[in-house]
């Protein structure tokens, strides 16, 4: 399956740091902004997570919501939320399956070699559940939410 902009974004249901059952649909009504990262305390994701976390009260302003999704596990979560103050909430996608509907994980190339991974990219879907952007590829990880916010703005 392919995202596709002005599409409905496929509703999900994965577990937060806590054990509790997140749907995106529980978010209708409201933007959501869903990023896909690697691992929890590596330095690309640790940035990015970081400037979500700065720029939370503008996101907050424009009425959105924000999501973080790695294959990482429930403690791993909980000690990144806690460690960095990240107030939004960590997804748990262990099997990749929400990844690779949202074309999340995948190929990937790094310094030459091809393997399978976490593909970082964010999926921007509005009040409605309707895929406002999808930011494919993220290169510049500690930039990007300030472009995201710029699209929530948009809205």
């Amino acid at each position: 399956m392919s995202i596709t902009e002005g599409c409905p974004a496929p509703d999900f249901t994965l577990h937060d740091a806590e054990g509790s059952a997140v749907s995106l649909s529980n978010y209708r009504g409201q933007p959501v902004v869903v990023y896909f990262y690697p691992k929890d305390e590596t330095p690309g994701c640790t940035k990015e997570a970081c400037a979500f976390r700065d720029l939370w009260d503008d996101l907050r302003a424009a009425g959105a919501v924000v999501i973080g999704v790695s294959p990482d596990d429930a403690a791993s979560h909980q000690q990144f939320r806690e460690r960095h103050r990240l107030p939004f909430v960590l997804l748990s996608d262990p099997d990749k399956e929400v990844m690779s509907r949202y074309g999340a994980w995948g190929e990937k190339t790094l310094y030459g070699r091809k393997s399978m991974g976490v593909i970082r990219s964010t999926v921007l879907v509005d009040a409605e559940g309707l895929v406002r952007k999808h930011w494919r590829r993220v290169t510049k990880a500690e930039a990007h939410p300030a472009k995201v916010l710029e699209a929530v703005q948009a809205l």
